[in-house]
């Protein structure tokens, strides 16, 4: 929590860059899991409507591996979807892949996937695992602006800052008549308000994770253990 804020990065970029440069590498080694699967498939109007007909879903996620993209896109590779069917999809925390300026006077915000995302920072991932970190690295070797040279910090929402499109997701809250809570702790608001936003206007709630959680005791259906089991077989994606 010390590194996930703006001041953080102001006190030390070198470390939050390592930090995170470390969250990367971790994560392009990564692969969707079937519940990442499951929930793709559950928003594509095609598959989704054979199961719930007439349904609208959308994905608010708070996680930043882009992951979720990822299963989309393995997904559509086998059943494309028509133009109007987009499945839909809210990183509410932002993108770790995302490189945003630090200049306000560019703000320039450019997806990058490198392996490293600069020659300063190859190599430190495995200090990080180990709790080592490298000595400070200066400025001028971390990760620049593509278009104007600047310094550039993480497209993460930190703590502090304003999460992503919440005026389109009260809109949603305010009309879903089922939230599913999908393998977290329901603690980092304004994403733990969803659920009992929902409820609140006479909808059900499913919580899914592997242990108990805050809040679970409210909801209407409780499917404990590993989501990546739970979650298919409760959107009918397995026997």
């Amino acid at each position: 929590m010390s590194l996930a804020t703006p001041e953080g990065f102001r006190k030390n970029p070198s470390l939050v860059w390592q930090f995170y440069h470390y969250r990367r590498e971790t994560a392009l080694k990564a692969q969707p899991n079937p519940a990442h699967i499951a929930l793709s498939s559950f928003s594509l109007p095609s598959i989704r409507h054979q199961i719930a007909p007439e349904s609208t879903f959308t994905l608010i996620t708070q996680n930043v591996d882009g992951l979720s993209v990822r299963a989309d896109k393995q997904i559509q590779a086998n059943e494309p979807p028509a133009a109007d069917e987009q499945p839909r999809l809210i990183e509410i925390h932002g993108r770790l892949f995302d490189v945003t300026c630090t200049s306000r006077d560019c703000d320039h915000v450019e997806f990058n996937t490198s392996s490293p995302i600069c020659e300063g920072l190859s190599g430190t991932e495995a200090h990080v695992a180990e709790g080592d970190l490298d000595p400070e690295i200066p400025i001028t070797s971390l990760p620049r602006c593509a278009k104007c040279g600047s310094l550039a910090r993480p497209g993460v929402v930190w703590f502090g800052e304003m999460p992503h499109k919440l005026d389109e997701i009260d809109e949603i809250a305010a009309k879903a008549d089922l939230c599913l809570v999908v393998g977290t702790s329901s603690t980092v608001y304004p994403a733990a308000g969803y659920a009992a936003e929902v409820q609140h206007r006479g909808g059900k709630v499913a919580v899914f994770n592997l242990d108990r959680s805050k809040g679970d005791h409210d909801a209407e259906y409780l499917f404990l253990g590993p989501c990546e089991e739970t979650l298919p077989r409760a959107l009918g994606f397995t026997n």
